[in-house]
């Protein structure tokens, strides 16, 4: 996805954000789509994911499934 594509997206940061400005990602919400990016290089890729698929993602998160 362009940044064009994703201008309308209302982008946010991780409550668990530093505040630093490093190692963070961005979140956007658009119709019927999720988008992801670099706050680092927001003019950079965006990763694009479906609400369902988005939805699994988290629920494995929160089940710990990504932890080291």
């Amino acid at each position: 996805m362009s940044g064009q594509e994703t201008s309308t997206a209302r982008w946010r940061t991780s409550s668990h954000n530093s505040g630093q400005g490093t190692e963070c990602v961005e979140v956007g919400g658009m119709a019927q789509r999720v988008v992801a990016r670099d706050s680092k290089d927001p003019s950079g890729p965006v990763l694009a994911f479906s609400t369902g698929e988005w939805a699994l993602f988290l629920g494995d998160v929160k089940r710990g499934r990504y932890d080291a």
